[in-house]
């Protein structure tokens, strides 16, 4: 009698142990983690891509009267892209700059750059850039030629492009590209001739830009 309610008991137990095992759900498998961003150009996605207007920006920089180098920044930036990583040469780069955006961190300096006597904006409020051609110079940095036209005049310029990095933003999610590049022009070519020669021709240009890809 003891035996039979000992092997009762344990069938209880293995019967109670299953229903609980079946009542418990399976664990999902673990969502595999995005790629880390690669610093391979090759590896970067073909096709249409916006800038990201709130991690693009122009940082000026011009000579001031010899005594120091003055930098401000230009905020208002728009851009298309069309990248082929395969054949960098084919790619192609449309960018807009919001004039009024001009920022020398000064009030007053503020309002004289919007004057007629530097960017005119309220005449001129757009400026644009059309690349031309893009020419590696590494497998991680390309040049940049196009046009340029800036209070209603149009030139060539040139820029020194370097690729930073490609894959999923953390973020936003949203896959990104990012460059940085620099230039420098002369503001005289474009009829911008105030306080020449105290004031600085030359105008070094830094950029920065972070694509997203259009979905």
């Amino acid at each position: 009698m003891r035996q039979t309610a000992l092997l009762l008991a344990s069938g209880l137990l293995f019967t109670a142990g299953a229903a609980r095992a079946a009542e418990t759900p399976t664990p999902a498998p673990a969502t595999p983690a995005p790629a880390a961003p690669s610093s391979d150009p090759t590896q970067v996605r073909p096709g249409a891509y916006v800038l990201d207007s709130a991690h693009g920006k122009i940082t000026w920089s011009v000579s001031h009267l010899g005594f120091s180098t003055y930098y401000g920044q230009i905020t208002d930036v728009t851009a298309q892209a069309v990248l082929d990583p395969k054949e960098p040469a084919k790619s192609t780069l449309t960018v807009t700059i919001g004039t009024d955006s001009v920022n020398g961190l000064n009030d007053r300096l503020n309002q004289h750059l919007k004057a007629p006597d530097f960017f005119d904006t309220a005449k001129f409020p757009k400026a644009t850039f059309t690349a031309t051609s893009i020419e590696p110079t590494s497998p991680a940095t390309a040049r940049v030629n196009g046009d340029l036209t800036l209070k209603g005049v149009t030139r060539p310029v040139a820029f020194d492009a370097t690729f930073n990095q490609a894959g999923i933003n953390p973020v936003n999610q949203a896959y990104t590209v990012g460059f940085d590049g620099r230039a420098v022009i002369k503001r005289s070519d474009f009829g911008i001739n105030a306080f020449l020669p105290l004031l600085g021709d030359e105008v070094s240009l830094r950029l920065e830009g972070e694509f997203k890809a259009v979905e």
